[in-house]
């Protein structure tokens, strides 16, 4: 494990963390659109000179789609990849043909909606092949901050999966990386929970400082373009993270509606939307109380077995409260 660094105020420790990475996988950690909080992230580092491979836990069929099978649960996205049954949930395909757009042509994979063992299989293959150094996964909401014993855990199965998974690559450099504060209201994460966790995590010197986007920033404007791209292409199946979000960004407030999937349900736009909250991985590992559950589980439902259990055992919950500001 990495040595602990002293930094000064003007150094934001991820990004020093990053100075010696060389060939970087980006992945976003639970599924969906994950990934498209990963987009600032990768063309800083490209700008940096980085290699970065890019990666998502998928919610789409993918072996009835024309992407590669390239390894077990593992796929290879290609521009021309097609649509499946006639429907159009593919926010990798989106991503790839977004890409190209802007003259870039980076490698994305994605891995199937499987458990722990077979995605740890996966990464290591992609690390492998790529002589990867360094694994930053990207949360899109807080809800993969939970430890466990939270009243109100949100969706956390895909992020977790995620997070075991290359937690038990062994590789050195592993990172969690999560945008959307306020978001997971809306799975009823409690952002005082959140919070209280974050500070857990700092004890032990596993938090590594936050960063934030403003619209003013090209990274950002290229993230509100790849996601105004993917809402053109998934009409009826955008991304509520994503777009609130994009909304954030544009400076919007309170309970801004842009989707018809919310409509009826009450948002909270807020700035601290666009803040990239950034972890140890190993030491957040070591928080969450089901992980011995559920790390050598092969299936998702295997997962939420594990999980039930474990929130069943529970004696003690910490429950729901609002920030007391």
């Amino acid at each position: 494990m990495e040595e602990e660094q002293e930094y000064t105020i003007n150094q934001i420790p991820i990004f020093e963390k990053l100075k010696t990475s060389k060939s970087i996988l980006l992945a976003g950690a639970g599924g969906g659109f994950d990934i498209f909080s990963g987009i600032p992230l990768y063309f800083n580092l490209i700008k940096q000179g980085k290699k970065v491979i890019l990666a998502n836990f998928s919610f789409t069929l993918l072996n009835e789609t024309s992407s590669e099978k390239v390894f077990p649960y593992c796929y290879k996205i290609r521009t021309g990849d097609s649509d499946f049954s006639g429907r159009n949930y593919f926010p990798e395909r989106y991503l790839k043909l977004w890409m190209g757009l802007q003259g870039e042509n980076p490698e994305i994979y994605a891995f199937e909606r499987t458990g722990v063992i077979p995605l740890t299989a996966a990464y290591n293959y992609l690390i492998e092949k790529h002589n990867i150094d360094t694994v930053l996964l990207v949360d899109g909401g807080t809800d993969s901050l939970m430890f466990g014993d939270e009243e109100e855990l949100g969706t956390p199965q895909e992020d977790v999966c995620s997070m075991a998974a290359v937690y038990k690559t062994g590789i050195e450099k592993q990172y969690l990386l999560s945008v959307g504060f306020g978001i997971d209201h809306f799975h009823g994460v409690s952002h005082f929970r959140f919070l209280e966790n974050v500070a857990e995590i700092a004890k032990d010197g596993g938090y590594l400082g936050m960063f934030q986007m403003t619209k003013e920033m090209s990274e950002s404007q290229k993230f509100i373009e790849a996601v105004k791209f993917a809402n053109e292409k998934m009409k009826g199946l955008e991304s509520i993270v994503s777009n609130s979000i994009v909304s954030a960004l544009q400076g919007e407030y309170g309970n801004h509606q842009t989707l018809s999937r919310t409509m009826g349900s009450e948002l909270w736009i807020n700035p601290l939307m666009t803040i990239y909250w950034c972890f140890e991985l190993p030491k957040l590992i070591s928080k969450i109380k089901y992980y011995d559950l559920i790390k050598e589980v092969y299936t998702i439902g295997e997962l939420n077995q594990q999980l039930y259990q474990y929130r069943s055992s529970l004696e003690r919950i910490r429950t729901n409260r609002q920030i007391p500001i």
